[in-house]
Parts: C-alpha cells; sequence; structure tokens
C-alpha cells in the first residue's frame, strides 16, 4: 500500500513569485506583487531550499519578510523551511519551530486565493497526519482537494488519513469496551469482598454474643456474694457455728446447774448444838 508522503519530503512545491521562476512540475504556483528586492531574497531562499540548506534559506525568506510582512510566499516558503529543519520531529508540538509553522500555515489557509490556500491546508494535513491528529488531517487533505481536485497527492493521503482515523476510533471503541469491562469486574470483587467482609462481621458478632452468653452463665452458677464478701453457704456455716457455741455453753451452764443440785442434796446436816 502506498505510504503517505513523508513530510520531510512531501511538503507542497515551494510558491515561487512568478511564472518565469517556477519549474514546470511544481503545483502549487502563485503570481504576487513584489519589488525585485523581495523577489530576490525569495529566489535565494528557493535556491538553498533545493540544496537542503533549510537555515540558510529561513534567513532570505526572513529577510523577504523584512521588505513585505504579507508577502503570503515568502510566509509559505519560510513555513515549509522550518518544517524541513524539524524533519521526523515535526510532531513534537512543543517545537518552537513547528508552532511557528503550524501558526503561518493556519493563516495562509484561510486565504481566499487557492494558490495559497491549497498548499496551505495540505501540509498542514501532513503535520496533522503526522501528529496522529487523523481527524484533523482528514479535514485538512478535503480542504486541499476543495481547491484543486486534480491534487492526487492529496487523495491519496486523505485516502490513508481515513483509514487510520477508522483504526483509531476502532482501538478508541475496543478500549473503552475493555475499561468497562474491568471496572464491572472490579465491582463485582467490590461486592463479593463487601459480602465477605459483611459475613466476617457477623460471624465476629455472634461469637462476641456466644462468649457474652457463656460468661453470664458462669456468673450465675456461681455463689452469689453477700455483704461483706460473705457467700450464702459461708453465712450458714457460721451462724451454725454460733449456734452450735450458744447450744454448747446453754448445756455447759445447764449442767453446771445440776451439778450443784445434785452436791446440795448430799451434805449432810448439821449437829445440832
Amino acid at each position: 500500500m502506498k505510504r503517505l508522503i513523508n513530510i520531510a519530503t512531501g511538503l507542497a512545491s515551494l510558491l515561487l513569485i512568478s511564472a518565469s521562476c517556477a519549474d514546470s512540475g511544481e503545483r502549487g504556483q502563485a503570481e504576487v506583487v513584489s519589488t525585485k528586492k523581495e523577489r530576490n531574497f525569495i529566489k535565494n531562499g528557493t535556491d538553498l531550499y533545493r540544496q537542503k540548506r533549510y537555515a540558510e534559506a529561513e534567513v532570505s525568506y526572513n529577510k523577504a519578510l523584512g521588505e513585505n510582512p504579507d508577502n503570503k510566499v515568502a510566509k509559505f516558503n519560510l513555513a515549509s523551511a522550518y518544517i524541513k529543519q524539524r524533519g521526523e520531529d515535526s510532531e513534537n508540538k512543543g517545537d518552537s519551530l513547528m508552532s511557528r509553522a503550524n501558526s503561518m500555515l493556519a493563516e495562509l489557509s484561510a486565504d481566499a486565493e487557492p494558490g495559497i490556500a491549497q498548499p496551505a491546508f495540505y501540509d498542514r494535513g501532513n503535520l496533522a497526519y503526522k501528529g496522529e491528529d487523523y481527524s484533523s488531517a482528514v479535514e485538512h487533505y478535503k480542504n486541499a482537494l476543495r481547491r484543486n481536485p486534480a491534487d492526487d497527492a492529496a487523495r491519496e493521503n486523505l485516502r490513508l488519513a481515513q483509514l487510520k482515523l477508522q483504526q483509531q476510533q476502532q482501538n478508541q471503541n475496543q478500549q473503552n469496551k475493555d475499561d468497562d469491562k474491568n471496572q464491572d469486574q472490579q465491582q463485582q470483587q467490590n461486592q463479593q469482598q463487601n459480602k465477605d467482609d459483611q459475613k466476617q462481621q457477623d460471624q465476629q458478632n455472634q461469637n462476641q454474643q456466644q462468649n457474652e452468653a457463656n460468661q453470664n452463665k458462669d456468673k450465675k452458677e456461681q455463689p452469689q456474694q453477700q455483704n461483706g464478701g460473705l457467700s450464702d453457704a459461708n453465712a450458714q456455716q457460721i451462724l451454725k457455728a454460733m449456734e452450735d457455741k450458744e447450744n454448747a455453753t446453754r448445756q455447759k451452764l445447764e449442767n453446771m446447774k445440776q451439778g450443784k443440785a445434785g452436791q446440795a442434796s448430799r451434805r449432810q446436816p448439821e449437829k445440832p448444838w
């Protein structure tokens, strides 16, 4: 399958200041009214660009813009020089050169002249494709074709960008399904964990209640302590001991009384005098 034209080698052809300066095979030509000095700077920049001396070409295009800041040809060619200097690193969105190139191309793509807007849209499509922004790439290529339906490169790149976009959307949908599935599994695991935790808590509560019931039962079976720390059994024993002691004392006294009475009855009567 034919691959997307590489950004480093597949930019729209440089815009030339007049038909007399253009190669017969280049596209995107545009005639502009300019001074000789501007034209010389642009021509010199284009020669350097074709020699792959992009930094030097940048200097020449900036000189042309110094003569006329509104020169659209110089702006487009300068943007192309910026992109060429970055080559395969052109997807770096934080790069200052790429930011300037994107800004210039966005400005030029809004131009009413198809010879300016068409190549600007084409290059914006390439940059978006390189950055994997396939949705934007599709729109830029479509806009390029609206301004030049004969641009076969833009048509081929559009087809490739549409395929990439479709694949990207399918991958995203699959990722969303996988995320939903993982989320459902996680929810089920959480629910099961909650059930297990509740079951464990219920078992702990049941064990605690059983332990408390056993402790209460043991307390009921033990002798109750009376005032002073005596149990009923101990109190009964003390009372019985006291009663036995009193009975013994009483019996002893009774015996003593009976003994005295016996002695009195056996005493001899005194002799009369």
